[in-house]
């Protein structure tokens, strides 16, 4: 089942002489139980894909459809619920609550979400595979960029989403980490049926997905 579909998006910033067309004509779908990973070097329109993609920004026009529905028919109050149960997102500034500590992160998540998150012993094991265990007491501002990456991604699976959209999620990683978090990714695709949509610079990544689309210039093409 397709899970993600882009139908001829194109977005634009600005107005008139500063007007920049940055994506054009994309065209994606992303299926329950793959990976695919979105190649492209900074510039390229990966963020804004993401972002589109994931209800958060609206297109200037094409369409969005996500587990069948179209975002464009949804209020913003409907969108905001869809996000809320079915996607998680890894964005690149961590978004994580400067005054709380690593473990009152997820408290947070599970007062904002309060049903269908993952169970005590499935949080036990993302947390020991993405090694944050012994982290669970401090506060961001204590933690490296590659702590913090991996507590972002810890905190989006939290919620047990059934799509996930990671924003280089290994950008702050050494190869080590890169070869768990994308064994990571690729397991929540292949064995618990989750579409797993990464934007990324990052090649380490492609030996983990199931499909590779390249962006270049606002462009997308799927590499075969």
């Amino acid at each position: 089942m397709a899970t993600v579909i882009l139908n001829e998006i194109n977005k634009y910033f600005g107005e008139k002489k500063n007007r920049i067309h940055v994506l054009t004509e994309v065209n994606f779908k992303a299926q329950e139980g793959e990976l695919c990973l979105v190649l492209g070097p900074s510039g390229s329109g990966k963020s804004t894909f993401l972002t589109i993609a994931g209800g958060i920004q609206t297109p200037s026009s094409g369409e969005v459809i996500i587990e069948g529905v179209k975002l464009d028919n949804l209020s913003k109050k409907q969108r905001e619920r869809l996000r809320l149960e079915k996607i998680g997102f890894v964005l690149q500034n961590y978004s994580l609550v400067p005054y709380l500590r690593v473990k009152e992160q997820f408290e947070l998540a599970k007062r904002v979400k309060r049903e269908g998150n993952l169970s005590d012993d499935d949080f036990k094991k993302i947390i020991n595979q993405l090694g944050i265990e012994d982290l669970l007491d401090q506060y961001p501002k204590e933690l490296s960029g590659g702590q913090r990456q991996r507590v972002a991604i810890a905190r989006a699976l939290y919620s047990n989403p059934a799509i996930i959209f990671a924003d280089e999620p290994t950008a702050a990683l050494d190869s080590q980490r890169v070869t768990e978090v994308g064994n990571l990714f690729k397991d929540l695709a292949h064995e618990q049926n989750k579409s797993v949509i990464i934007v990324t610079h990052d090649l380490r990544l492609k030996q983990y997905a199931d499909r590779v689309y390249e962006i270049m210039d606002g462009t997308l093409k799927e590499d075969n």
